[in-house]
């Protein structure tokens, strides 16, 4: 991206949204147990890892899910996380997008 050009509204509003969704140490830890497991997982297994209740987890995958930095899948009457590497790569380009070094790809 060029110095002259400019953010989008809608660039302004994803962007704001992915941040506002690492805002919380919490969905950082998950996001980090989830890319480091290599695998999905339940939210039991990820109440396991850490010293936080199963609604507080749900909440925190939930916003997660919501910018598409976790998908989950439904197996059965459970349902699993994976971290979205593919979105979560585009972060740092929305970074130096907002610094009016390039355009990142949606996510």
């Amino acid at each position: 991206m060029k110095a002259s050009e400019s953010l989008t509204e809608q660039q302004a509003r994803t962007y704001a949204t992915w941040f506002r969704a690492l805002g919380d140490p919490t969905r950082v830890r998950l996001l980090h147990l989830l890319a480091g497991a290599g695998r999905p997982m339940t939210v039991g297994d990820l109440v396991a890892e850490v010293d936080v209740g199963q609604s507080t987890v749900s909440h925190h995958l939930k916003i997660l899910a919501e910018v598409r930095f976790v998908l989950p899948e439904k197996r059965g009457t459970s349902t699993w996380y994976a971290v979205n590497r593919t979105c979560l790569s585009v972060f740092p380009r929305a970074v130096r997008s907002i610094m009016g070094e390039e355009t990142p790809d949606g996510c």
